[in-house]
């Protein structure tokens, strides 16, 4: 049995997840998402898709890029 990053549950079905350097234990994808999804730069919720990215930061959507001063960002090609 592992023991959860997250959360601390000992269980006998968890898994790692690697990013970058980064490899951690948890017990299900809601603590995996909780510990290692990155943040809006613009509102802080959760990024669980592609995002908008530039040189400064990551966004949710076109929306909060656009907020904070990436004026060329948009959410249709």
């Amino acid at each position: 049995m592992a023991i959860c990053d997250m959360c601390g549950n000992d269980y006998d079905k968890t898994f790692t997840v690697t990013r970058g350097e980064d490899t951690r234990t948890f017990d299900s994808f809601e603590c995996a998402i909780n510990m290692m999804a990155p943040h809006c730069s613009h509102c802080g919720c959760l990024i669980l898709g592609h995002g908008v990215e530039n040189g400064t930061g990551m966004y949710c959507c076109a929306h909060c890029a656009r907020e904070s001063g990436f004026d060329q960002a948009t959410d249709r090609a």
